[in-house]
């Protein structure tokens, strides 16, 4: 679990996870081109999500495709969370990014009493188990 920690200490690091996983298959030059950086720098930054096993690639003529493997943070989540504390996360989790959004102007006027009322009934949102 350790590389897995390591990988996803960087910024960097995250941001490619995050560009992976919306685009599945792209190439390590399509990432490279989101940083003002060098194809190099990236590469390290790929290399160390593959070692912690986030990150899988795939030749592709002379090109190489990555996909993004949620296998290992799967893992970790498993290994700390409980059934019963998964849910009072996820509903902690739900209320944050509602007040979130509400301050962002993203979400009309309601309370977080009305807020909390509609994590009674279960939001999806990014749960993992």
């Amino acid at each position: 679990m350790g590389p897995v920690f390591d990988a996803l200490g960087s910024p960097t690091r995250r941001e490619i996870l995050d560009i992976v996983k919306n685009d599945p298959g792209c190439t390590v030059g399509s990432v490279a081109a989101e940083f003002d950086t060098t194809r190099i720098a990236v590469m390290h930054h790929i290399r160390m999500l593959e070692d912690a096993q986030l990150l899988i690639s795939r030749k592709d003529g002379r090109k190489r495709r990555l996909y993004h493997n949620p296998v290992p943070i799967q893992l970790i989540y498993d290994r700390w969370t409980t059934e019963y504390s998964s849910l009072w996360a996820s509903r902690m989790a739900d209320l944050k990014y509602r007040v979130e959004h509400q301050k962002e102007g993203r979400e009309d006027d309601r309370t977080t009493e009305a807020c909390l009322e509609d994590s009674d009934r279960g939001s999806d949102r990014g749960r993992v188990a």
